[in-house]
């Protein structure tokens, strides 16, 4: 697979629930981490001292953040409304050449920012609330 570049991981946001999405205006660095706990199962008749985890168990997540330039568009609109409510809307995550997440995901923090002479920012954190589907590219 060649380079990718990094204006092309997207953050969608399906603005009305019926399915169409549109890409949070602004942003000029996206992210998305997944994470599963691990379950401990090791005892004193674990061979050598080795910890031991459950497969299969513990709690599956994922995270999304972004940052960019505060346009005032209607995706901007969308996610103080979501935060403010307490939301839990589908957004997507296009990764380029590799696929798309899709999921429920709750705005859990939005930052805004500026200074004397430049542009005034935002920062969105976004937590995932309940299963995401991939589909490959």
């Amino acid at each position: 697979m060649a380079a990718q570049n990094g204006k092309d991981l997207l953050i969608k946001l399906d603005m009305t629930n019926d399915g169409q999405f549109e890409t949070i205006a602004g942003l000029r660095a996206s992210r998305i981490s997944f994470n599963a706990e691990s379950v401990d199962v090791t005892s004193l008749e674990s061979q050598g001292g080795w910890r031991e985890l459950l497969g299969g168990a513990g709690v599956k997540s994922a995270a999304i953040t972004g940052s960019g330039v505060f346009k005032d568009q209607a995706t901007d609109e969308r996610a103080r409304q979501i935060f403010f409510d307490s939301e839990t809307p589908r957004f997507q995550v296009i990764i380029p050449d590799f696929g798309i997440v899709e999921g429920r995901f709750q705005v859990t923090s939005i930052e805004y920012s500026g200074s004397y002479n430049g542009e005034a920012a935002y920062e969105l954190s976004m937590a995932s609330a309940g299963a995401l589907t991939f589909t490959a590219a």
